[in-house]
Formats: C-alpha cells, structure tokens, sequence
C-alpha cells in the first residue's frame, strides 16, 4: 500500500454514517493522505452538489471528485464560485426504462438528476432520502429528460424485490445498482464509479497498481475490481466482499480509517 497514490472512497457507509456523521479520525487520516501526496477520490451515487459538500466537509479543496455513480466528473477548485465544475457528464434517455419500471411499480416515486440543483421529481420523496431542490413534475417530463441519473423509490418493497424486477424488466440499455433499502440508481449504460475512475486515473498519470479503493455498496462493485487493492467494509453484502481483495471493519468501528493508515504506513 505504501505504493498507492490514488485512493477512491465511497461516502455513505464508508466514509460517514448512515445517520449522516463523519468521523474526527475520518478527516485526519484523509487529510494526511493528501498532505503525504496520495489523490484522494470521493466516488458516490451522490449528486454532484452533495458530494462536493462532504469534500468540502472533508478538507478538500482541490483534486477530483466521481458522482452521480460515474455519470458526473467534477474538479474540485476553491477559486470557482461553487467550489467545482464539471469536467465530463453522460447522460441517457431515461424513457424506456423509466415507462418499463413504472408497468411494474405505478406507485412508485422517480427522480431525475438536475445537475448542479437537485433533482426533478414525480411526486416528492420521504424527508432526507434527497438533496438539493426538488421539483414536482409530470412523468411524462421526467421521462423525456435526458439524465445522468435516475432514481426509482418504491417505500413498500425490498431490495429483493427490485432484484426480481429488474431481471423481469431488463435493462439492458442502462448500468443500474440495487440500494440498501428499496432503490434503484440508473445510470448510463457502460458507465460505472470504475470508468469515470479510469478516466481520473489517466488523467492524473497514475499507473494502474497505484490505485485503491474502498466501499460497502453493489454500486461499488465494479470499483473494487478496478482498482489494484479493492477493500470492502465490513457490513458489505456477499457480492461486494467477493468483488474485494480484502474486508475491512464495519462503518460502525471506522473500517475505512485502518486502511487509509496503512497507506502512509
């Protein structure tokens, strides 16, 4: 590890807690990551007005930053009004899955990403579960924006379930991850945290065996593959683990912290 010069972290659940809290020991090992030279990357399913406020959150005032699960690049850069700009997006036409998802679940509740903003919604989500502004729109519109990412809602049912969905639907159009609870991210097809990672890699003149990555979600998995040392956490499902070269602790006893220490050991 003391050969790593990038290091890509997931947020929810690795980096900060599900209830929102990022840990003392958290920032100080990030923060000496960055001072010892590493490229730290958040990479998350987050919005890219979210992600960037736990970088700002985590110190980091430069680098890059992977959101929206891929479809959204950002340089961090304290001299732009926002903090960021947007480097490269993807987007989809969200139609045909979103109008294939909806036969299955008509009750259920679709939000497309407006960049930099919020998200357009078809009716609006329990408390917290998004960020940024919301508005209210019709599917139809939702369904005719172009996307760089999708989230679908359905408060009762399981993750099971939207497994079970999408092998009966198929979407083979787009990339798609099944959250903890009853969630699904669509994302442009091909496009993953692992391709807009790679892109920052070359970018960043990082040789491939340099690269380490740490997550608990199935959004993740490509991630770990990816990189040189994939870490899972320790509450990770059995598909993340096994995409992993090692298991770390659980979010609960800071899993990330032991192994970003180990990098500058």
């Amino acid at each position: 590890m003391s050969r790593t010069r990038l290091v890509a972290l997931d947020v929810d659940g690795t980096l900060m807690s599900y209830d929102g809290v990022i840990s003392d020991d958290v920032r100080t090992a990030v923060t000496a990551l960055v001072d010892g030279g590493v490229h730290v990357v958040l990479s998350t399913g987050r919005a890219a007005h979210s992600a960037t406020a736990v970088a700002r959150d985590l110190g980091l005032t430069g680098g890059w930053a992977v959101c929206s699960n891929g479809a959204v690049t950002v340089r961090l850069d304290a001299d732009e009004p926002a903090g960021w700009t947007v480097v490269r997006s993807v987007t989809f036409d969200p139609g045909p899955a979103l109008r294939a998802i909806a036969l299955e679940l008509p009750d259920a509740l679709y939000a497309v990403e407006d960049l930099g903003v919020g998200f357009r919604v078809s009716a609006p989500f329990p408390p917290g579960e998004l960020s940024g502004e919301h508005t209210v729109v019709s599917f139809d519109e939702l369904a005719a924006t172009p996307a760089t990412r999708v989230v679908i809602r359905a408060p009762q049912s399981t993750p099971e379930e939207f497994h079970s969905l999408v092998e009966r639907v198929g979407l083979h159009e787009v990339t798609y991850a099944v959250g903890w609870t009853a969630w699904l991210d669509l994302t442009p097809g091909g496009v993953s945290k692992a391709s807009a990672l790679e892109d920052v890699r070359r970018e960043l003149r990082v040789e491939p065996h340099q690269t380490l990555a740490i997550g608990d979600g199935e959004n993740d998995v490509e991630m770990l593959r990816w990189a040189a040392c994939g870490v899972a956490m320790g509450h990770a499902g059995d598909t993340v683990r096994a995409a992993a070269d090692e298991v770390t602790g659980t979010i609960e006893d800071d899993g990330a912290v032991a192994v970003l220490r180990r990098v500058l050991a």
